[in-house]
């Protein structure tokens, strides 16, 4: 479906209450405040409660958005997805194609012909949101990365992610990948319900690769108590995004905000979301 045709429709998209990996059930998300007005026609943002799924804020959730690097929320999520069931080990390598080392940055700067094992592309995703790991992963999983992109898409709609088409793994920019800003609410929540014993690599800041320290971008990871991911993201066409989850004294609230003119303003806009809702949000304690 073209970004024109899904600019046409409103999405109610669902809570997952499924406990199988990527087989779900979807109910609607409740809201407890009013829908607030967009400030420009790539913001959005949602915020909503992790354990009971209500919706505490949104302004254009369900307006077609770019996701840019949050693309690699999905990728991650099949990553995870093909751990658990045995078909790659952390250790597995995995080999560069010319393809994925010609990505644009940002990049871990991989060869065509050399390897990287599972881990550190998965470390080198987190952190340095590098594009040519991403596409390593999704040649390695999906035989070539158009064929991934359409399992992404598969996989969004198992999960009640209706406003969203993937076309490549990485979020670079195209213009048939689309997405909500509930929809990546949705696949944050789904990321950490399904995946509890990968989630700790979302609050990874830096590694090495190399002998050299690759520090990441994310700086609400420091902002925020409790913070614990997931992604940030940029290209031209988008503005800056970021999906931040928080995990704290027993409550889960996951905030989405889209479309930021700076990176500075976006973090600074989900860190007053954060504090303005966390009170909101009912402990499981």
């Amino acid at each position: 479906m073209s970004f024109y045709s899904f600019s046409k429709v409103v999405v109610l998209i669902g809570v997952i209450l499924g406990t199988a990996s990527g087989c779900t059930t979807a109910a609607t998300l409740s809201t407890v405040t009013p829908t607030v007005a967009p400030v420009s026609e790539k913001s959005a943002s949602i915020v909503v409660d992790g354990s009971t799924g209500a919706v505490l804020y949104q302004a254009s959730a369900d307006l077609p958005r770019v996701p840019a690097s949050l693309t690699k929320m999905m990728t991650l999520y099949l990553t995870f997805e093909a751990l658990k069931s045995g078909r790659i080990t952390k250790t597995t390598l995995l080999p560069v194609s010319a393809r994925a080392a010609s990505q644009a940055p940002s990049k871990l700067g991989l060869k065509p012909g050399q390897t990287i094992d599972v881990d550190t592309a998965i470390r080198a995703i987190v952190v340095k949101s590098a594009n040519d790991v991403a596409v390593v992963l999704a040649e390695y999983l999906g035989g070539t990365e158009e064929q991934f992109a359409a399992q992404m898409t598969a996989k969004a709609r198992q999960l009640g992610m209706r406003g969203t088409n993937f076309h490549n793994a990485s979020g670079l920019p195209d213009p048939q990948q689309i997405t909500t800003a509930r929809d990546m609410a949705l696949l944050g929540m789904s990321l950490r319900k399904h995946y509890p014993q990968e989630y700790y690599y979302f609050v990874t800041r830096d590694f090495v690769y190399n002998g050299k320290l690759i520090r990441g971008h994310n700086r609400v990871l420091a902002q925020l108590n409790g913070a614990d991911g997931i992604k940030t993201g940029y290209v031209r066409a988008s503005g800056f995004n970021i999906v931040t989850s928080i995990s704290d004294n027993g409550r889960q609230l996951v905030a989405v905000v889209m479309g930021g003119e700076t990176a500075r303003s976006r973090d600074a806009q989900v860190v007053s979301l954060v504090n303005a809702y966390l009170p909101q949000v009912a402990s499981r304690f």
